[in-house]
Formats: C-alpha cells, sequence, structure tokens
C-alpha cells in the first residue's frame, strides 16, 4: 500500500499545482486526502444581537451570502481535484475529500488532521509579498512551523 498523503486545499491555482504535483510525482497507490478548512462564520451569519453596529447588521445578509459562495467555490475546486487525480490513475476510493470547519487555525487543524496517520503533507505557498508574509505569516509558513516530526513538501 501506497503512502498516505494530505493535500491541504482551497480553491486557489497553488493548491491546484500541489494536486498537480501529486499527479506527476507519486505512485498511483497512495491514499490521498484532500482537505480543507472553512471558517466558522455560521455564528456570525445567525447572530441578531441588537449591540451589533447598524451598518454590520445592514451588510450581514450580503457577508453570509459571500461566505456560502467561497464555501461552494471550495467544494467544486476540490471536486475538481478529486476528478483529475482519478483521471491521472489513482483509484476513486483512495482519494478522499475531507473538510471542517476552523477549530484551533487553520494551520493547526491542517497539522492535526495530518497527524491522525498521514504520512507528508503536501500544500501550495501563498503568494504573499514578503512584507505582508513576514507581518502577517501564511498558512503554509505556520504549518512548517507546527509540523514536528512530519515531512511537508511546499509546492510553488
Amino acid at each position: 500500500m501506497g503512502h498516505k498523503i494530505l493535500v491541504a486545499f482551497d480553491d486557489s491555482e497553488n493548491a491546484m499545482r500541489a494536486v498537480d504535483h501529486v499527479t506527476k510525482f507519486f505512485n498511483t497507490d497512495c491514499n490521498i486526502t484532500l482537505f480543507s478548512v472553512f471558517q466558522d462564520t455560521a455564528t456570525l451569519c445567525d447572530l441578531q444581537s441588537p449591540e451589533l453596529s447598524a451598518y454590520f447588521l445592514s451588510q450581514q445578509s450580503s457577508f453570509c451570502t459571500l461566505e456560502e459562495k467561497k464555501k461552494s467555490l471550495v467544494q467544486d475546486a476540490l471536486k475538481k481535484a478529486k476528478e483529475s487525480l482519478i483521471q491521472a490513475g489513482f483509484d476513486e476510493k483512495n482519494v478522499v475529500i475531507k473538510t471542517q470547519v476552523k477549530k484551533k487555525g487553520i494551520a493547526r487543524d491542517i497539522v492535526e488532521e495530518a497527524g491522525s496517520g498521514h504520512d507528508i503533507i503536501i500544500m501550495g505557498r501563498r503568494g504573499l509579498s514578503g512584507l505582508k508574509e513576514f507581518f502577517m505569516g501564511s498558512v503554509s509558513q505556520k504549518v512548517l512551523s507546527l509540523a514536528k516530526d512530519m515531512s511537508i513538501l511546499m509546492v510553488n
């Protein structure tokens, strides 16, 4: 049996490049989990507190609609990634899509999921500017610093 690969996935070009990398450089007997973490916006979208600003309340519906659209785009991208892997020869039963709502933080959730039996994390490197990355960090940088005793492949 092949390796267990966790592909940290969002709807970015970098994430699709990570999937393409898997198709080119890994054996088709690998088990692959395409893993996405969503922001927890349900609580915010259901919030009806009078303490909220009038502006937020007036824009809340638009915000929640955008967040649902974002989730839909990620789900579509996950399906496209799975199809790409299957077309490259990976067995459909060995390619799993898994999503979850953010629990501890996106990077921490990725590392925790990978720790449940995966051999390697594969992810795209975000295209932040050097200055933004220095001040804010990136999910990929956080995963690199959090994942102890685990292999990580960063795809540019």
